[in-house]
């Protein structure tokens, strides 16, 4: 062999040696956005938590409220079977709500795996059901355009080495927990990177992953209890383009995270770290459970709820909206309302939610109205949350509009600006602000939850 060739071996074999000890390029924040496009052009998902729980219909952490023990709970595995289970039709519901992408419980706090994993038999396949109830959800969901998210439970109240903690249901049972005392967390770490891996590798491509939750301090578990920087390493590898959410104890680690998970409260303004607005995600419930809850009340309008949701995006944010299905595979008739009912509006403004982010500082809101921008079709979508009488003032929009329209129905709203006459009262000029855009709108609101306004800006 020559000197040359010998040369270039030596060179290829030093370089691959450095490749393999260097750390990995940090993702700049461009190759971030283009990563997540699809998931923030989308701006609206569904949730879906569905397991064991749905049997006793009181709140899916009902094992941990009411502390129960594991033979107590064993009843709900004995008697699930969803009968009426039809991922097709989940799927539909989902499509014409208007919601571009689903995250459904792999497995909840509760250890119950919906999917048919080879690491236990706490499984839907060992049920009477006897089926796994994932793939033909994918199936349902993919064939009707939607992305596919997973989430999957940290916490395992029935794996036999988790260990007691705050929230474990015999945390109170003084026995049971010095009996306890002998669990290996490790070992179930390791049942934990193991289903994360059977999740991510038997299903396709997976778009989104939600991990839930880490509680770190005393009796509690974060990054170090779940490997959580391994963890991720190795999700990462399994599925390069996916998204993860901000729950495994890593806010402060570079890459730990691709957004921000806001639970059940709406924030003031878009989410921000170190002062910089970062991708969020609020995820929201009908009522005030995940779980089927039979018993529980206190079910949003659908007014709020598409109020929600256009507030989310007004401040650059996606909507994570839940269905808790029944124990017979069903979504509660609750639900199934609410969903049509945003559904119907989306089908007539869903383009002031779809690609729309916060509008620039220079368009403030009126009054009761809530903003929405598309940056690429240079769109500005005013949402009345109480309709005016008959004029609606835009100040500092003047001569920034070309055409205004009803987005609904696309009927012309004129306008006027830049000193125009809006009305006569005796003692005043009746007068536009030099910078205001006056909306001329009809009596009568339209017959939608929310009134959309469509501005298409110079």
């Amino acid at each position: 062999m020559s000197k040359i060739v010998l040369t270039v071996a030596c060179l290829l074999a030093l370089a691959l040696a450095v490749a393999a000890i260097a750390p990995p390029r940090a993702e700049t924040d461009a190759e971030r956005q283009a990563r997540l496009k699809w998931w923030t052009d989308a701006r609206f998902g569904m949730f879906i938590h569905w397991g064991l729980y749905a049997l006793p219909a009181r709140h899916e952490w009902v094992k941990s409220n009411e502390r129960m023990t594991d033979e107590a709970y064993a009843r709900y595995f004995a008697h699930f079977n969803p009968d009426l289970y039809n991922p097709r039709e989940w799927a539909r519901a989902a499509r014409l709500a208007g919601m571009k992408y689903f995250v459904v419980t792999m497995k909840h706090h509760e250890g119950f795996c919906l999917w048919d994993s080879k690491l236990t038999d706490y499984k839907a396949t060992r049920t009477p059901y006897g089926q796994d109830l994932i793939k033909p959800l994918i199936e349902a969901m993919r064939a009707e355009g939607l992305r596919v998210g997973f989430y999957y439970s940290l916490l395992d109240w029935h794996h036999p080495e988790y260990t007691v903690d705050m929230h474990h249901p015999m945390r109170d049972d003084k026995a049971f927990v010095e009996k306890s005392k002998t669990r290996d967390l490790g070992k179930y770490a390791d049942y934990l990177f193991a289903q994360v891996r059977e999740i991510l590798t038997e299903f396709g491509r997976i778009d989104t992953l939600f991990l839930d939750f880490s509680f770190p301090g005393a009796n509690g578990k974060g990054r170090n209890e779940w490997r959580s920087e391994k963890l991720l390493k190795m999700i990462r590898k399994l599925q390069p383009g996916i998204i993860v959410n901000d729950r495994l104890d890593l806010l402060d680690v570079a890459g730990g995270w691709d957004y921000r998970t806001p639970e059940q409260f709406m924030p003031r303004e878009w989410v921000k770290v170190d002062g910089k607005p970062v991708p969020w995600e609020t995820c929201q419930t009908f009522s005030g459970s995940w779980g089927y809850d039979r018993e529980e009340s206190t079910w949003k309008s659908v007014r709020q709820l598409v109020a929600m949701l256009i507030e989310t995006v007004s401040k650059g944010g996606n909507l994570l909206l839940n269905v808790g299905p029944t124990a017979r595979g069903t979504f509660d008739a609750r639900a199934v309302e609410r969903l049509q009912g945003i559904g119907a509006w989306m089908e007539k403004n869903g383009r002031s939610i779809y690609g729309c982010t916060q509008a620039p500082a220079q368009f403030p809101a009126p009054a009761n109205c809530l903003l929405t921008y598309n940056v690429e079709a240079k769109r500005l979508y005013v949402h009345v949350l109480e309709w005016p009488l008959g004029v609606l003032a835009l100040d500092g929009f003047a001569g920034r509009v070309e055409y205004a329209q009803l987005l609904h129905d696309a009927s012309e709203v004129p306008f006027t600006e830049k000193g125009g006459q809006v009305g006569f009262m005796p003692g005043s000029r009746g007068r536009e602000a030099e910078n205001t855009l006056t909306l001329r709108l009809p009596v009568r609101k339209p017959d939608v939850e929310v009134p959309v306004i469509e501005l298409f800006l110079k």
